[in-house]
């Protein structure tokens, strides 16, 4: 798995989010990514770091879910 930097991101959907820190599941000890919704009402959220760097395919098409912006 890639290095997952604190920093503005873009969903492959559109909408931009930030990283803000990498923590630890405390019951299985997975990289979680919390970050915050750049939009709305800004929202924090957890995803499992594995999913963070998945490769999306929809509609024939093959996105990384995240893709960094920078700082």
């Amino acid at each position: 798995m890639a290095e997952i930097k604190k920093g503005k991101y873009r969903h492959f959907k559109g909408n931009e989010y930030e990283v803000l820190f990498i923590a630890k599941n405390s019951e299985t000890l997975e990289d979680m990514v919390v970050y915050k919704a750049l939009y709305g009402e800004n929202g924090v959220w957890v995803r499992l770091a594995s999913m963070w760097d998945e490769t999306i395919e929809r509609d024939g098409m093959t996105y990384k879910r995240f893709t960094y912006i920078g700082e």
